[in-house]
Formats: C-alpha cells, sequence, structure tokens
C-alpha cells in the first residue's frame, strides 16, 4: 500500500498521459477532463486502502473511458456522436492493444500540448489550459502565475475547453505557428516546478521534470529552431542547481550560498553546449539570452568570480527585447551588483506602480540590507514573507529579518 504522498506524485504523473489518451480516441477534450478527474478521484480514494494497481496508468484509462461513455451516452444531444463513440467499447486497459493499433504513449502529451495551444485561442488562454492539462496545475496555482483572481482563471480555462471542443487531436500540419505559446508555457510549467509558488515544498520535481522532457522532445522536432535550443539551455543550466537549493529540513539556499560541488556539471555542460551553438547562429531571442545569464552564472567556481559585467550587458540586451518589469527587477540585480546597492534600489523603486508581489520586497530587502540599512531591510523582508504562499520563502524571509534583529 503507497502512502498518500506518493500516490499523489503518481496521480499527477500519470494524468496528462491519461488525458491525452482519451482525448486522442474519443475527442470531447471537455468530457475527457471530467472524466479524468472523476478516475483520479476514484484513485485517490481506493488506492490508499486497497493498494495501487500494477498499471496505475492502465486503470486510470479504462475506469476515465468508462466515465466519459457513460457521460457520451447520456447526452441526447450529441446522440450521433454517442453512437461513434459506444462503437469504440473500451478494451481491457490492462492488455496489449490490437495489431496495427498503437499503445497510449508518454508522446500523448506533446498532441494534448499542441492542442491547448490551437491558434482559435488567445495567448492567454492557450498557457492557462495547457497548466491546467497538461502541468496539472491547480487552477488557483495558475491564477497565482498570471496574478489575476481564481474566478477569472477558472472561466479562462472553461471557456479555452469549450473552443477546443471536436478539434482533431495530433499534431497538426503548420504547429510551428504555435511555438511561441508552446515554449511560453513549458517556461511557466518548468518555473512552477522549480520554485512553487505554495505549499510546504520548494520545489516540484515531477512539473519540471516534465517541462524538461517536452522541451526536449520539441528541441527533436526543430533541432535548428534557436529558441527551443535556448528553452532547453535554460532549463537545464536552472535545473542544475536542484539539489543545492534546499537543505536537510527543505530549507531555502540562496545562490550565492549554494555549495557549487553539489552541481549537476553534466547538465551545465550541456546547457552551455546548446546555448552557445544557439547564439553562433544570428540574433538571439530572450530565452537564448536568460539561458547565457544562467551559463554565467553556473560557471563561475565562487560567487565572488561571477561575472556580473557580463550578466548586466546580457540583461540589457533582454529587456529591450522584453521590457516587462520581472525582467527589469532581475537586471536592478545586476545593477546593484556592477554600481552598488543604491543605483540598485532605485531601479526597483522605479518599478512599485507596476509590480506586486513578494518578489519586488524581497529584492528591496537584500539590496537594503546591502546599503546597511538594516531596520528598512527587516521591513521588506517581513512584508515579503507575508506575501508569498512558498512556506520555505517565508521560513527563509523570516530567518533574514530575524538576523537584521540582533
Amino acid at each position: 500500500m503507497r502512502d498518500t504522498p506518493e500516490i499523489e506524485d503518481l496521480l499527477r504523473d500519470n494524468a496528462p498521459q491519461v488525458l491525452g489518451a482519451l482525448v486522442r480516441r474519443y475527442g470531447h477534450f471537455d468530457a475527457a477532463e471530467d472524466a479524468v478527474q472523476e478516475a483520479l478521484l476514484a484513485a485517490a480514494g481506493q488506492w490508499p486502502e486497497a493498494g495501487g494497481p500494477g498499471n496505475p496508468r492502465g486503470w486510470l484509462i479504462k475506469v476515465a473511458s468508462r466515465r466519459l461513455t457513460d457521460a457520451l451516452r447520456s447526452d441526447e444531444a450529441r446522440r450521433r456522436r454517442e453512437e461513434r463513440a459506444a462503437a469504440l467499447t473500451p478494451r481491457d486497459a490492462f492488455t496489449a492493444p490490437p495489431p496495427g493499433e498503437r499503445a497510449p504513449r508518454e508522446d500523448d502529451t506533446l498532441s494534448l500540448l499542441f492542442l491547448c495551444c490551437h491558434p482559435d485561442l488567445s495567448p492567454p488562454a492557450q498557457i492557462a489550459l495547457t497548466l491546467r492539462a497538461v502541468g496539472g496545475l491547480t487552477t488557483a496555482e495558475i491564477a497565482r502565475a498570471y496574478l489575476v483572481p481564481e474566478a477569472t482563471m477558472a472561466q479562462r480555462v472553461s471557456r479555452a475547453k469549450q473552443k477546443v471542443r471536436g478539434v482533431r487531436f495530433g499534431r497538426p500540419d503548420r504547429w510551428e505557428q504555435r511555438l511561441p505559446s508552446v515554449l511560453q508555457t513549458l517556461y511557466l510549467i518548468f518555473n512552477e516546478g522549480y520554485t512553487a509558488t505554495s505549499g510546504a515544498a520548494l520545489q516540484r520535481h515531477d512539473l519540471a521534470g516534465e517541462a524538461v522532457r517536452l522541451t526536449r522532445t520539441v528541441h527533436r522536432l526543430l533541432p535548428g529552431d534557436c529558441e527551443v535550443a535556448g528553452l532547453l539551455a535554460l532549463m537545464l543550466l536552472t535545473d542544475a542547481r536542484r539539489d543545492a537549493r534546499s537543505g536537510p529540513t527543505g530549507e531555502l539556499i540562496p545562490l550565492d550560498e549554494q555549495d557549487r560541488d553539489r552541481w549537476d556539471r553534466a547538465s551545465i555542460e550541456e546547457g552551455v553546449a546548446l546555448v552557445t551553438q544557439a547564439l553562433s547562429r544570428g540574433r538571439p531571442g530572450p530565452f537564448q539570452l536568460r539561458a547565457a545569464i544562467a551559463a554565467v552564472h553556473d560557471e563561475a567556481p565562487s560567487p565572488e568570480a561571477t561575472d556580473w559585467a557580463e550578466i548586466l550587458g546580457l540583461y540589457d540586451v533582454l529587456v529591450g527585447l522584453v521590457p516587462g518589469p520581472v525582467e527589469r527587477l532581475n537586471r536592478a540585480v545586476a545593477v546593484a551588483m556592477v554600481h552598488g546597492p543604491h543605483t540598485g534600489l532605485a531601479e526597483v523603486d522605479s518599478l512599485a506602480d507596476e509590480l506586486k508581489g513578494h518578489r519586488l520586497d524581497a529584492v528591496r530587502g537584500h539590496l537594503l540590507e546591502r546599503a546597511g540599512r538594516p531596520e528598512a531591510a527587516r521591513a521588506a523582508y517581513e512584508s515579503a514573507a507575508a506575501q508569498t504562499l512558498s512556506l520555505p520563502e517565508q521560513r527563509y524571509l523570516r530567518s533574514r529579518a530575524a538576523r537584521l534583529r540582533d
């Protein structure tokens, strides 16, 4: 019998593949997602007591298929489609498929990804739907990522599901047109996995790993696309620090205090090679620039040896392409490292009307501390801690504030 956290991880890992298998077989994206959710609830209720099946994904596909066909049969308005669905009686998911019919594969997740990025959807709807269906994020988590109310995000996801109803499942003919939304979606999934926006865990390795896997798949399909290579490089270079980001009790360890011997050198070498090759091909895009910044950090043997002037130069180019407040906040840190904390603080304060949330106050606290203003720094750290829903971040920020009381 598995414990509840293990079962939760198992269900999260399998949910996108189960949904992909159902949509591929039956269509009806919205109804298929409802059926998958019912199957997940059934598993969460049965598996802790009875023990999980030998083929968890097969069990989920079988149960979800039955729930979906039952729903289709009860829908009189779709009688003709129900007749076709009824003819596709779900086979026992524990057995091999008939000859000539391929078994459900993890690559169904990629087809699901492109379905969620359908051009009839607005970019925010594409990303929200993919995070929900492929990334497995809750509506609340997606809303926090977009800084909008949960009810607003729920409506966005619901409308997106309605728009893709009846769309043929499979890789579209001109799917390169959906690539920018796909890459942004994968980036958000990775970020949620690398730094969870809420809860007791600092990281969610399942989401980060899925984002890397899907990005590798896209890179294999488009090996000559520099931004795909840049995104994969960025993920690898960032995820290489994963084991050093937290201590024995799960506490957050900032970049300049990490044990660099624990960084994954193989991932760093692969990421550096990817971004170096991509940058050599022409004008860099945002993901290539972010990856280049990560490479400068990862290649420095110590925090003191970090080439902050090069990082600032890269941020100058990045902000020219993506002049958003988050990019400018990150640039402000580089400004402080090159020109001093007071100059960096001026950059941060200029963002106060554009960027709300704990990250702005956390950066202010760090720069105020470096500027020799402990009381103001402590207030900024406490303000940041009050705003984040991540328990490890709360504890870290409060520990920084407490240290300044002594």
